[in-house]
């Protein structure tokens, strides 16, 4: 799911692919926005054109597709056997993981460009899947029939995904200048935290706290459990219009200024800066050793996250603007706006 997990934190273990190669490619035939998920061996996809893919990671080898209704702003989630996508028709579709067969459809009042997140129940273990909707709604559906469990107003549109956090809360931001902290249980507020302005993109977590960007040219870290503003970061009068990923050490966000910001993650001081050829709205993921990202300019940049520097750069042809980078098994996948996927590898490990 998008983040690579219910906390949203955009972060692996794993060393970053050195002086990677093309391993595979799929055109999708029309703009890619989000993010893919990989689970197992399957890489899925959705595009503007409504379709959803489901490659075999190891040679992009398709296994199935299927159109639906609207375009696929946000990315699919993986449950345990079904695949959960939000559509900007309004409808919420499950999909079979293995022949990509639609298993239900949920409706809401307008589109949905947040990908779901999938959890289990802490008692029972049943499997949920959370939704938030342009309509202001954050929904919680049990993932075998959509049967409603809750549902949460807000006052304006979520185009964020939201994040489980210590098993209790489901986190968000929205267009209502507010993080929202509810009880993943009940669908019970919690907290309202006011913030300067709109919150377009994903809250991320780690531990107790959120981290997350704003039209306010800010970024902040609260403290989930209490509601308290931990911390904000200003630098320019440009908007973090991206998720941030999370790290044990920094918080990563990309900026419209063109460039990707490293916070240190308890004070929220600057660590570093490293300028891109063009604007980054899309979330970067985290590996051991560096920071991964995509750029209006159609390059996808691995920086070192210790100092802010360049270990490579990629010229994809088009802009990488809102795709966020995914990664498994060593193969970093990105899509882009001219509508191709890239399955990335290390030179090393193509030649192996």
């Amino acid at each position: 799911m998008f983040g690579g997990g219910p906390q949203l934190r955009g972060a692996v273990a794993d060393a970053v692919p050195r002086d990677p190669v093309v391993a595979w490619t799929l055109e999708a035939g029309s703009r890619i926005d989000a993010g893919a998920a990989i689970a197992g061996d399957v890489v899925y996809v959705g595009c503007r054109a409504g379709t959803v893919f489901a490659l075999a990671l190891a040679d992009g080898r398709e296994l199935w597709r299927r159109s639906l209704g609207g375009a696929v702003g946000g990315t699919p989630a993986v449950g345990r056997d079904a695949l959960f996508v939000g559509c900007e028709d309004g409808e919420v579709r499950a999909l079979d993981r293995a022949t990509g067969d639609q298993r239900w459809h949920f409706p809401t009042a307008k589109k949905v460009s947040a990908g779901p997140t999938v959890f289990s129940d802490p008692r029972t273990g049943e499997e949920r899947v959370l939704i938030n909707g342009y309509d202001g709604v954050a929904r919680c559906l049990r993932a075998r029939d959509a049967r409603l469990l809750w549902s949460y107003a807000t006052d304006e549109p979520l185009n964020g995904s939201a994040a489980v956090v210590d098993g209790r809360f489901a986190v968000f931001g929205g267009c209502d200048a507010r993080v929202h902290v509810v009880e993943l249980e009940t669908g019970s507020g919690v907290a309202k935290i006011r913030t300067p302005a709109q919150i377009p993109s994903s809250v991320a977590t780690l531990g107790l706290f959120g981290y997350f960007g704003s039209y306010a040219h800010q970024v902040m870290a609260v403290r989930i459990d209490g509601g308290a503003i931990a911390w904000t970061y200003e630098d320019r009068a440009f908007p973090f219009f991206g998720s941030p990923a999370v790290d044990g050490a920094r918080v990563y966000i990309g900026s419209r200024d063109k460039h990707m910001h490293a916070i240190d993650r308890v004070t929220g001081k600057a660590a570093w800066k490293f300028r891109a050829g063009g604007r980054i709205d899309g979330a970067p993921v985290v590996f051991s050793d560096a920071v991964v990202f995509g750029s209006s300019d159609g390059r996808l940049y691995a920086v070192g996250h210790g100092r802010g520097e360049i270990l490579w750069q990629m010229d994809l042809g088009s802009s990488l603007s809102s795709a966020s980078p995914a990664y498994a098994k060593g193969t970093l996948v990105v899509g882009t706006e001219g509508g191709v996927l890239y399955a990335l590898r290390s030179s090393e490990a193509s030649r192996t």
